[in-house]
């Protein structure tokens, strides 16, 4: 059945203006940005293939690639890029949620939610510092390093420099780790080590470093690390 010939309050769009955005399921969603199905599918079940090749999560279409898209029927790159814009979007508003709030933190959990939309995906590693006041709000956070698939440095220098000029109390460090195993590596432990001892130097406190893998991470203050 075409969108045209559907019930109008069962129209994805005139449902949403009717009843309001909540009321449509994902597939519905999609099939708006969608527009249009292919002769023998509308929208909506083009949308509702294009969600199930993703396993039906957002979390996991929100990784998909415009070359994987189009791998759908009916599904071309216009249609791909606009879903993909509306991915990215929608992972710029959670970060920029979790940002914008002024509480102190004081679990890893909270800097994840924060950090998750901007690593979950990446095909490379990226090191992010989080700034802290005294009473443990954020006054700062940047990228740090950009690694390949298994390796990303921590500059000691250039993170206690960062401090410094932030007039930063505290430091966490978060990276992702492409391979979905979020448990620190040799490499890892030996950089937090150091950075720990450096930091220590300027009364600057190491707060955590934590490691995002997918949907799962690893602090290293919640596992107890002997150096932190």
């Amino acid at each position: 059945m075409k969108i045209s010939e559907m019930r109008s309050e069962e129209r994805p769009r005139e449902k949403l203006v009717a009843r309001g955005v909540k009321s449509l399921d994902d597939s519905e969603l999609i099939a708006i940005i969608l527009r249009t199905g292919t002769g023998k599918k509308n929208a909506v079940e083009t949308a509702a293939e294009l969600l199930a090749s993703a396993d039906n999560r957002l979390s996991v279409l929100a990784d998909f690639s415009v070359e994987k898209m189009t791998g759908i029927k009916g599904i071309g790159t216009d249609k791909a890029v606009s879903v993909a814009a509306a991915m990215e979007l929608g992972k710029r508003f959670v970060y920029e949620k979790n940002t914008g709030r002024k509480e102190s933190v004081t679990n890893p959990g909270q800097i994840t939610g924060m950090m998750y939309p901007v690593l979950k995906g990446l095909s490379h590693e990226e090191c992010w510092g989080i700034f802290l006041n005294r009473a443990n709000y954020i006054i700062g956070k940047e990228m740090l390093s950009k690694g390949g698939m298994s390796a990303t440095i921590l500059d000691v220098k250039i993170i206690i420099r960062k401090a410094l000029e932030k007039k930063a109390h505290g430091i966490i460090i978060v990276h992702n780790h492409p391979s979905g195993n979020p448990m620190p590596g040799t490499h890892d432990v030996e950089q937090t080590a150091n950075l720990k001892k450096a930091a220590a130097t300027f009364d600057i406190s190491l707060v955590d470093h934590i490691i995002i893998a997918d949907d799962k991470y690893y602090s290293f203050a919640d596992e107890e690390v002997n150096f932190l």
